[in-house]
């Protein structure tokens, strides 16, 4: 399907016109469409690969599809949604909705002590199209809700006043449109050596290189729903990756880690004679199978048999061993009969690699024999469901090559084994599996959380949470016997929904395996011992306890915090207790997807001890569309984001907190205002006594959201506790100087400065990363001052190395309040 159709929203008594495309050999020319399913009447609809509907009524709202077939088979389009407003009715209400900001910890705003404040959000929905728009296949000029006009307020916070920028009205306007990017790494999965200027194809076309770290960047083409990427090793050491990549269609970049499988060394064979290669890779167990190429089945491109020797890499995939599951190709998908994409379940996959043993030409096989040992598939029912794959590296979707069929073997005078036969012939480059199709399918609801309070309002989006179908062993959950398919989905303003394998008359036929991540960083799953907490894990009981949740550090603590495992356990609809998540059936997607906070769900969360943050425009970093053009705003232009950081070096008997204070600096229109305020506590130096090292945010320098002239922001440095300035950066002090005006530096138990332009580098103690992630961007300037260089990363505090400013700290007397803390109560006289 190369072009699906697009949601929209229309007035009643207005029209709408969906299209659908769909490629293949032959050309697709019969199309047909559904609403919320059911199949619409051709003679009714006059509809072909488009689809009008005039004179819009209420009941015409819903989900619509098209499906385009022929006699090769069938391709189903991704829903859109249609919208009808009745007439008068608003589609982006005036008035904001509530939207909690964490306030600084002086500010208390009731008396039961609360620090969170409305700012109001207006929520990025789609506006009705103009009656001109009826006839277009696309949007046409798409409007979303947002936000129209902003108000300054004033808070009282322990005898100072804060600034802060509220909604206070929403309206229809240009739909924000930020870049959709897909960042990351390409490592092999056994060494972590990265792929240097390996090429990367989206279908058939080369979009570019890997970086020699391995790094890529892939901006997604407008209206993708499946990006599909191949890597490719020009020195052939690796097999081809082929990835279905998540996104965030709202914009912003997601980072995944891809890994590559090395290819199997070669052996040598003799063309003329029948030859067996094992397929399996787990030591002390048997092969999964074997692949039988019988004798003169070598050919040459041309069909001419080729006869002496072959260099054979035959590099098998083994499910058995889990740390495999990152480096399996696609996402073990196909399309059936209905057109629909639907999953597989692997018991392993295998690419080929034949060549003359003289010339290396590339050879190709007649039909080969491809035998699975039965006795390795422990579910019955996959016995008469197993088929032979393959991988179309274009479409990242699997096509059936055969059928197996079982055949009896004696093996000695008593041993009598059961094979699963299957034949094929090799003529591209393409990975071979092992697979089930499997209905007994559900979806898990997981949230991701900016913090441990699992506030609804702090939920991350553009999170990737992943999934590794578990095939358990009786009575031993925590050691499966292999992985069955993987997912990764990335969250949006409602969490996500996973698809898994599930079953209802046994909960541990099928576990699942969740992680999550941001930007490269692991998020934490919530505890499930010493004592397991319904409320904390965000399931009530007694499903909880049926679907076995545990984090994977349950019996160890030495393990990492970052995973947990459950059953999945398809809910009993007769059990009332298991029909609010946070397994739903199947067909319930839309259920999961819209289901409201208070319902079961899984939850990740961040871990950031004594960091803080505040904007006075607010903006939420995991959603762009919540961006505001302002000359306050922290970050001036939503496609890019510029994280600037500076280390400070502590010199005390403890940690303290550092705070850097932002305001205008040389900007006429923001000049002496407030940006923001960054905390950060600092972080002990293991290899330093009596040292500490803080890595605190500021606004960097550089154009306002106007993109008319450049404001240099005037940053104070304060370190909280009885403190002063004892060194200052030789290099920073000498650029400042020589790029006036020049910041006061009266108080020594401050550091202030008009911040720098140029980005500078760890010689300075400064750390600039620009990306199109703004926590990305965060992430890895971050982990370059904790390691103090310009292309390093550590979370290891080196507290000496690439340092800007000095203080040295101390316990104060009893009863003496230190600036920071005077800064808090009286700012004026301090």
């Amino acid at each position: 399907m190369v072009l699906h159709p697009k949601p929209k929203v229309r007035v009643a008594g207005q029209e709408v016109t969906f299209c659908c495309k769909a490629s293949g050999t032959p050309v697709p020319k019969k199309y047909y469409w559904y609403h919320n399913g059911t199949l619409l009447d051709r003679k009714v609809h006059k509809y072909g690969s488009h689809l009008a509907l005039r004179a819009l009524v209420p009941e015409q709202a819903g989900a619509y599809h098209c499906k385009a077939s022929t006699e090769a088979g069938a391709i189903r389009s991704a829903p859109a949604q249609l919208t009808v407003l009745a007439q008068g009715q608003q589609s982006c209400k005036p008035e904001p909705e509530p939207n909690l900001i964490e306030l600084p910890a002086e500010c208390r705003q009731d008396a039961e002590g609360s620090r969170y404040y409305d700012v109001g959000h207006c929520p990025p929905a789609p506006c009705a199209g103009s009656p001109a728009d009826g006839k277009r296949c696309g949007a046409g000029t798409r409007r979303c809700c947002g936000v129209r006009r902003m108000e300054m307020r004033e808070i009282r916070c322990g005898g100072s006043v804060l600034p802060i920028k509220v909604v206070a009205k929403c309206g229809c306007g240009p739909c924000a449109q930020p870049r959709v990017l897909v960042q990351g790494r390409v490592t092999a999965a056994d060494t972590g050596e990265p792929l240097r200027f390996g090429q990367i194809f989206l279908g058939k076309k080369k979009i570019g290189f890997t970086g020699y770290q391995g790094s890529f960047t892939i901006e997604v083409p407008p209206d993708t729903q499946r990006l599909v990427a191949r890597f490719v090793d020009r020195q052939q050491r690796f097999v081809d990756a082929v990835k279905v990549l998540p996104f965030n269609s709202r914009g912003g970049a997601v980072y995944q880690e891809v890994k590559m499988m090395r290819k199997k060394e070669p052996v040598e064979l003799d063309a003329g004679r029948t030859n067996a290669i094992p397929l399996g890779e787990v030591s002390g167990q048997e092969p999964v199978g074997e692949l039988i190429i019988p004798a003169g089945a070598f050919l040459r491109p041309s069909g001419e048999v080729f006869s002496g020797t072959v260099k054979a890499s035959v590099t098998f995939l083994d499910p058995r061993d889990i740390a495999t599951a990152s480096a399996a190709s696609s996402d073990l998908s196909f399309v059936n009969a209905e057109g629909e994409i639907v999953p597989l379940r692997t018991y392993g996959m295998f690419a080929v690699d034949f060549r003359e043993g003289e010339s290396g030409k590339v050879l190709q096989t007649g039909p080969v024999e491809v035998r699975m040992d039965a006795g390795q598939i422990r579910m019955p029912e996959h016995l008469r469901k197993m088929k032979l794959w393959s991988l179309n590296p274009e479409t990242g979707l699997w096509e059936e090559e055969g059928v197996f069929r079982p055949a009896k073997e004696r093996r000695g005078k008593r041993e009598e084994r059961t094979f699963l036969i299957g034949n094929m012939e090799i003529r591209e480059r393409r990975l071979f599996n092992l697979d089930v199709p499997e209905d007994r399918r559900c979806f898990v609801k997981v949230r991701a959380y900016s913090n441990e309070k699992f506030n609804p309002y702090e939920q991350l989006e553009g999170v990737v949470i992943s999934l590794i179908n578990l095939e358990p062993q009786p009575g031993f959950p925590a050691n499966p016997r292999a992985w069955g398919r993987f997912d990764s989905v990335v969250t949006g303003p409602n969490g996500a929904c996973l698809p898994a394998f599930c079953d209802g008359q046994r909960p541990d036929a099928y576990s699942a395996y969740l992680t999550a991540t941001l930007g490269g960083e692991e998020l934490e799953a919530v505890a499930s011992s010493p004592k397991l907490n319904p409320n904390a894990v965000g399931v009530s009981q007694p499903y909880l306890n049926k679907l076995g949740y545990r984090r994977v550090d349950h019996d160890d603590p030495s393990f990492k915090k970052t995973a947990f495992q459950i059953n999945v356990a398809k809910p009993d609809p007769n059990n009332v207790d298991e029909t609010n998540g946070p397994v739903y059936p199947y067909r319930s997607l839309k259920e999961c997807e819209e289901a409201p906070v208070s319902a079961n769900h899984f939850r990740f969360y961040r871990v950031e001890v004594d960091k803080y943050e505040y904007n006075v425009v607010p903006f939420k970093e995991s959603d762009l569309t919540s961006w505001t053009g302002d000359y306050l705003a922290w970050w001036p232009n939503p496609q890019e984001f510029r994280a600037c950081f500076i280390k400070v070096r502590i010199e005390g008997p403890q940690e303290y907190m550092v705070r850097s204070r932002n305001v205008g600096g040389t900007h006429p229109r923001t000049r002496g205002q407030l940006y923001g305020l960054r905390d950060a506590r600092s972080v002990r130096d293991a290899l330093l006594e009596n040292s500490s090292g803080a890595c605190v945010e500021f606004k960097c320098s550089g154009m306002l959201y106007d993109q008319s002239l450049v404001d240099r922001t005037l940053v104070s440095i304060i370190p909280q506790g009885s403190c002063r300035r004892t060194a200052v950066n030789s290099l920073l002090r000498e650029y400042l100087n020589r790029h006036p005006p020049v910041a006061e530096n009266n108080n020594t138990a401050a550091f202030t400065m008009l911040a720098p332009v140029d980005p500078l580098g760890h010689n300075y103690g400064i750390y600039t990363v620009t990306d199109q992630n703004p926590r990305l961007a965060k992430e890895i300037a971050i982990g370059r001052c904790f390691d103090g260089t310009s292309d390093g990363f550590s979370r290891e505090m080196k507290s000496d190395a690439g340092t800007a400013v000095t203080f040295t700290c101390q316990e104060r007397p009893a009863g003496r309040e230190s600036f920071f803390q005077r800064l808090l109560t009286a700012p004026a006289e301090a």
